[in-house]
């Protein structure tokens, strides 16, 4: 008979999660909840605020869908080290798609690099790390910054980094922005799910390399992805 031994620290880290995305969905059902009760009342305005719920479903769907595939990485189901992906073009892609989102937010967003550099990522994979990291910057970079993506190769490395000049974060904060639902300052008031980072180190992770960030407030944000070619 097999025997599986217990872990009181995976317990404790499963009970952490498990409350902490409860917390998180309780968020957008109560505003959903208060939308459509303010909806009923006289002289509502219900196609906003019918509008302003279907933003809170489709945020509440994101989470979701962030939570399942962050879950399948850490239970090891997912695999992401299948093969190898030149980077670049991806990259590309990546900017394009997220064009429009980023002249909205006033970031210049661009993808340069060396065109034969490969990472140990299926497509999928590659497109998820590098539209997270792009997002991120986005979302918290600032009206007027530049991020660039980027990849090269250094030595016996793949390196991949997403780089802004924007507002950047504390400090003391870098050595947490990749836990999942952290949330700093300037992300508070923003839609994201707080799990784009955390699925960012566990792909990176997954695929045998490696993350770290750097920068300060006023510093913007820089955080390399470091693979084994």
């Amino acid at each position: 008979m097999e025997h599986t031994t217990y872990d009181p620290n995976f317990d404790a880290l499963r009970t952490g999660f498990t409350a902490a995305v409860s917390h998180e969905l309780r968020t957008p059902l109560a505003r959903i909840l208060a939308l459509l009760e303010t909806a009923e009342l006289p002289d509502a305005d219900v196609s906003s605020l019918l509008e302003q719920a279907r933003a809170e479903v489709e945020n509440a769907g994101a989470l979701i869908d962030e939570i399942l595939f962050l879950s399948e990485l850490e239970s090891g189901r997912e695999v992401v080290s299948l093969g190898h992906t030149t980077a670049l073009p991806m990259l590309e892609q990546v900017v394009e798609a997220l064009g429009p989102a980023a002249g909205r937010a006033g970031v210049d967003l661009r993808a340069e690099g060396d065109q034969t550099v490969d990472v140990p990522l299926r497509p999928r994979m590659l497109r998820m790390l590098a539209q997270n990291l792009a997002e991120n910057a986005v979302r918290y970079a600032g009206h007027g910054a530049t991020c660039v993506l980027s990849i090269e190769r250094s030595g016996e490395f793949s390196v991949l980094t997403v780089a802004d000049d924007g507002v950047g974060v504390p400090e003391s904060a870098l050595p947490r922005i990749f836990e999942r639902f952290y949330r700093g300052d300037a992300a508070r008031s923003t839609r994201g799910t707080g799990l784009g980072l955390a699925i960012v180190k566990h792909l990176v992770a997954a695929a045998g390399g490696e993350v770290d960030s750097d920068g300060g407030r006023g510093r913007g944000l820089r955080i390399r992805c470091t693979f084994p070619a």
